[in-house]
């Protein structure tokens, strides 16, 4: 089936080790699993316009073939031939059934990011297997990746396009292409990550996965024979600073934009400060490093939302005592609907909502006033969201732990949403005062000011991808201006 072509060949940079985990031999019976969801069994005859579970990450994976590139990578380590034999069987069937630019072909095979993780893996057979076929897709990738009016500057994606345009660049003997990749990627890093290290696309999950991924685009240039450029490795490198501030004391993520709330980080080396504020929009503070009992929170303000972001402005988590008190809807999908779009929306937040007005999508924050000092930090903010200026003070003490947040409009009222962990229930409620607690004894107070007209409602979160979880959801009293007063520990 598969003949041995004389090309004009380059260097293989294979980065198989890259590719996600598959279960090797349920992958050899015609089984795959994406996205977390049920195997579906794609047969010999595979229809790859097939959406079984009608889930738009499920769809990309299967064309990545990033599947396929792991059974490359297995052939490599066990010598098994009929992984390769596989591996070259679903790649030929692939590419004999989605032509670029044919008809009838399913939306997601030559989306750009599809691409931009499918060209490696081919890279990696291409090492194996030559065939016309395979070699005039890489092409085709090559001329798709290069192809400035579908690059994604800036963006994750983007960095993913430079990866494969420079391995595939490198295996066609293309160096312009290679050298257009490290220039872009270059410029494209200065964009997405400022100087203090936040990366602008609103979402420390996605920190994490750029920080990543530009791992993999350093070990390609390197093996590309290029210089790496000091200005890409000096971006990756302030990018850990807002990782490591980013991470709750339990090891987790803050779940902030579309970070799913179960996304582990990897314990980047800590910087000193203990508490720091990054002018893309956060300010995040712990009482000290390294414990999972030290208190935490985070503060959202700064530019409107923009491409993994949430409506989340003026919005706090918190944690203290070893246990997560206050948090956000969190990330769900990437699915169109509405509670996914909810999860985006300022109520799926801990934020104040006046009672007048309509809310503007993209409105900034401003960041008025901060004072940081050990034992406590104070915080003042303040946009016009809803067409009248809303403005929220926070202040945050560790001796002992308590969250005092003052909110205000100066017209009109507002009430102020408090989405609380899944892990606490409401034990009483009486004259402005909430006492919710955890099966463990522990227990967190809540006091409204003024009191009266507080109320409880059920909520639902998304603990991690495609879960949801209920909650306890508490609204102040409506009023022009509410303090709001949170202590851990004994009522």
């Amino acid at each position: 089936m598969f003949w041995r072509a004389r090309t004009t060949s380059g260097r293989v940079i294979c980065l198989s080790d890259q590719f996600p985990g598959i279960k090797t031999e349920e992958v050899m019976r015609g089984l795959v699993t994406f996205a977390g969801l049920p195997p579906v069994q794609l047969g010999a005859d595979i229809d790859w316009t097939a959406n079984p579970h009608g889930n738009r990450t499920w769809a990309l994976n299967l064309h990545t073939l990033r599947w396929m590139g792991r059974l490359v990578g297995e052939y490599e380590k066990t010598g098994e031939q009929a992984y390769l034999d596989r591996a070259a069987t679903v790649t030929d069937h692939w590419l004999r059934s989605n032509p670029l630019g044919g008809r009838n072909v399913s939306p997601w095979a030559w989306a750009e990011h599809a691409v931009a993780l499918r060209a490696p893996a081919l890279v990696c057979l291409s090492e194996h297997i030559h065939t016309q076929r395979l070699w005039t897709a890489l092409a085709d990738h090559g001329e798709v990746l290069a192809d400035s009016s579908l690059y994604r500057q800036g963006h994750n994606h983007g960095l993913d396009q430079d990866i494969a345009l420079l391995v595939v660049g490198c295996r066609l003997d293309r160096p312009r292409w290679r050298d257009l990749a490290i220039r872009r990627m270059t410029a494209s890093a200065e964009l997405a990550i400022d100087a203090q290290g936040a990366l602008h696309e609103q979402a420390p999950r996605y920190g994490l996965y750029v920080h990543r991924r530009l791992g993999v685009a350093l070990r390609a240039i390197r093996e590309s024979g290029a210089e790496v450029p000091e200005r890409l490795v000096s971006r990756r490198e302030a990018l850990e600073a807002y990782v490591a501030h980013a991470t709750q004391p339990d090891g987790h993520l803050v779940p902030i934009g579309d970070s799913p709330a179960d996304t582990r980080a990897p314990g980047f080396p800590t910087p000193g400060p203990t508490a720091r504020v990054f002018d893309a929009g956060y300010a995040f503070c712990r009482t000290t490093w390294n414990d999972p009992r030290s208190a935490y929170y985070s503060i959202r303000f700064g530019p409107g939302r923009h491409l993994h972001g949430h409506e989340d402005h003026l919005g706090i988590t918190y944690s203290a005592q070893g246990h997560r008190i206050l948090v956000e809807a969190g990330f769900h999908s990437y699915e169109q609907t509405g509670y996914v779009s909810w999860t985006r929306s300022p109520e799926a937040h801990n934020v104040p909502i006046p009672t007048t007005g309509s809310f503007r999508p993209g409105t900034p924050t401003h960041l008025l006033n901060s004072s940081i000092a050990p034992s406590h930090q104070s915080f003042e903010l303040t946009d016009d969201a809803y067409g009248v200026p809303r403005t929220r003070r926070v202040l945050a003490d560790h001796a002992p732990d308590r969250l005092t947040i003052h909110d205000s409009v100066p017209s009109g009222t507002l009430r102020s949403l408090w989405h609380f962990d899944p892990s606490l229930k409401v034990l009483s409620q009486h004259d402005g005062t909430i006492v919710l607690g955890d099966d463990d004894g522990f227990r967190v107070t809540l006091l409204h000011f003024p009191g009266a007209g507080q109320a409880v409602r059920p909520g639902l979160i998304a603990p991690g991808y495609l879960r949801t979880t209920e909650n306890v959801t508490v609204l102040s009293p409506e009023a022009p201006s509410v303090l709001t007063v949170i202590v851990p520990g004994s009522p």
